[in-house]
């Protein structure tokens, strides 16, 4: 299961571009063109990551974002963006974890992102908060069953052809069997006859 992230942003470029390379990068995205369909998004799924523009519908609605992400009860981690410095006391009194000032290069945001989540992990398990990281699903056991039942099959399938060739190998020595019989009974007849040759002519008076 790959981790998700929702961004927020009305510029539609922007949002694509972001979304483009972030699920390029392995990451499950979901995009929201305003503040308010943000905030409807944050309520319907759970997110590991928010990345909100500031300025959408008016200059602060960002803020309306973040502050759902912060009542929700999976504790996702918050980072605005914007292509206006904001001074960082500001911006971590509005409740992120994160300036991301745009544009910047796309290795350098991805290793922000990764920074942020981790570091954000960190933060939820000190505090002994419940970490929203993805973990791969277990294989399900079923798998190993049919395997087994496979290899059973194969036993049964390879003990039923030698019970078949057996009868086909024994063969040639039952007939061999009957044959002895008719061989002894050829012998006695050679000792027959051998043996009425052998008497002396008896000799008229």
């Amino acid at each position: 299961m790959r981790r998700r992230i929702l961004l927020v942003d009305d510029e539609v470029p922007v949002l694509l571009t972001l979304k483009a390379v972030l699920e390029i990068s392995g990451f499950d995205v979901d995009t929201a063109a305003s503040a308010r369909e943000g905030v409807s998004k944050l309520h319907t799924r759970e997110y590991q990551m928010l990345i909100t523009d500031m300025r959408m519908e008016h200059d602060v609605a960002g803020v309306e974002v973040i502050k759902a992400a912060r009542a929700a009860n999976y504790h996702p981690a918050v980072a605005l963006l914007t292509a206006f410095p904001v001074a960082e006391e500001d911006w971590q009194e509005m409740g992120a974890d994160k300036l991301l000032v745009k544009p910047m290069h796309t290795r350098i945001l991805l290793q922000q992102i990764e920074d942020l989540i981790a570091s954000h992990e960190r933060k939820l398990a000190a505090l002994g908060l419940p970490t929203t990281t993805a973990k791969a699903p277990a294989k399900p056991a079923v798998k190993k069953k049919a395997v087994v039942k496979k290899a059973v099959l194969k036993k049964a399938v390879a003990k039923k052809a030698v019970k078949r060739t057996l009868p086909k190998k024994l063969a040639p020595a039952k007939t061999a069997i009957k044959k002895k019989p008719v061989a002894k009974k050829a012998i006695a007849k050679k000792v027959t006859k051998s043996a009425v040759k052998s008497k002396p002519a008896r000799r008229r008076p």
